[in-house]
């Protein structure tokens, strides 16, 4: 009596769900809390992939959204896993921690305080 042995089929294993830390949602949340008081945002999303986790702020629900911000772990060792993209997808700020990459939105909000 001869035994056939079938391997286990490792490359159908899914990958991980990309997501964001503790930390990093504290930081953006509350980003995005002040973005509200200040009359700017009002609803935001968060798709977590398999190759990213996004955080989409909008203005209104029913438009696009007005800034993106993008965890990809795959670009950690070259530019960067962090980016802002804008309303029209086009890249604003890249980089390899977070509080940089929100720079430019944390100076809009100073800019409509001193409003």
């Amino acid at each position: 009596m001869s035994a056939t042995i079938t391997p286990f089929p490792l490359n159908t294993i899914r990958p991980r769900q990309v997501g964001f830390d503790r930390d990093e949602l504290q930081r953006i949340l509350d980003l995005y809390g002040r973005m509200v008081a200040a009359g700017k945002w009002r609803d935001y999303a968060i798709d977590l992939g398999r190759d990213a986790a996004t955080f989409s702020a909008f203005r209104r629900a029913s438009e696009r959204p007005e800034y993106r911000i993008v965890k990809d772990p795959a670009l950690r060792a070259r530019q960067g896993m962090w980016a802002l993209l804008g309303e029209g997808g086009a890249v604003l700020k890249r980089g390899h921690d977070l509080a940089p990459v929100l720079a430019p939105v944390e100076r809009k909000l100073m800019k409509l305080v001193e409003s």
